[in-house]
Order: C-alpha cells, then structure tokens, then sequence
C-alpha cells in the first residue's frame, strides 16, 4: 500500500514538472543538445534589441537548424512588464509570436504614467495587432502571475541576475557582451 501511495505522490511531481515544462514559450528543437535560457522584461529596451538585432541570426544559425532551443523566462522589471508578460504566458499557443510582436513594437505600447494607462495601450495594441485576448483574465489568473514571478525569482537565486537580457547556456551565464559575435563563439565551442 506504501509503495502505491509514493508512486502516486511521484507521479504527480513529475505531472506538475511536464505540465510547467510544457507552458515554457521557446523556439528551436525541444531536444537540442545546447539550451539558452534568456531572462527578459518586455519594457526594457536591451531586451528588444536582443530580438532585433541578435535573435533573428541566431534563428537562422541555430534555432531553425536543430542545434540549439532557447526558452524564454520572465524577468518583469515594472508593473507593465509584468502585465504584458502575463499577456504572452496566458496566450501560449500563440506566446512567441506575442513576445516577438511586444519587442519589435515596444514604443507602441510603452506610454503613460501609470498602470491603467500601460494597460489600456497594451490592451490597444494586441487588439489592433490582432491578438484575440481576454486581457482581464489574463491580467488577473493568480497561476499565470506566480508562474511569472517565479521565473523571476528563480533568475535571481540560481543566477543572481540583475539586469535584462541576461543569457544562460547550457546552465551557466554567458558574461561577455551580447551580441552575435559573441554568441556565436560560444555556442559553436558547444557544437
């Protein structure tokens, strides 16, 4: 009857694990060999370069080639990063295209002087960008909100980050400035 009773325990653990596993927004091959992990907040404006100017190359190279995967954590710095982060989590089926839509249009939907008015662009912007979402609910799912910030949190334990993008490899945190060169250099030592 014990042994029964541990299996079930250690079959739910591991349900949870794959369930939470499973709402991680990412892109490139689940089973890559080389894991990036990027910490971002949707409000800050290195992080938007990151996907300008750096992803895009590291798609092509790595991503779309099978070589690598990167999931994105959350890193909120403010109130309308974590809101917006909330936003791409609750919509996962369509979360990365939501965080790439966010980053490569930030100046739209960054404006006001405090939460109500974020929310409203935000909610302005997913609209006319056509994302269909239920951006109260979304706002205030209690289990979307603690995914988020636990991201956050495990950043700044295991990671002790303090800034955003910051980029882990294959669990370790890539030091050197962020851009392709760089990245590269690491990541083909990885291959």
């Amino acid at each position: 009857m014990n042994k029964k009773f541990l299996f079930l325990i250690l079959f739910l653990c591991l349900s949870k694990i794959a369930h939470a596993d499973t709402k991680r927004i990412f892109a490139g091959n689940q089973d890559a060999k080389i894991t990036i992990v990027a910490y971002e907040s949707l409000t800050c404006s290195h992080c938007a370069d990151f996907h300008t100017n750096v992803y895009p190359q590291l798609k092509k190279d790595y991503l779309d080639t099978g070589l690598a995967k990167i999931e994105f954590r959350h890193f909120p710095l403010d109130i309308a990063a974590l809101n917006a982060s909330k936003i791409a989590q609750c919509k996962n089926d369509r979360g990365l295209e939501i965080l790439e839509s966010l980053y490569s249009n930030q100046q739209k939907w960054i404006k006001g002087n405090n939460v109500d008015q974020f929310n409203e662009n935000l909610k302005k912007f997913l609209a006319e960008a056509g994302f269909e979402v239920n951006f109260e609910s979304c706002v205030q799912n209690k289990d979307i909100e603690d995914f988020v910030l636990n991201d956050r949190i495990e950043g700044a334990k295991k990671f002790k980050i303090n800034s955003t993008p910051t980029i882990i490899i294959n669990d370790k945190k890539f030091e050197k400035s962020l851009n392709y060169k760089n990245l590269k250099k690491t990541l083909e030592k990885l291959i």
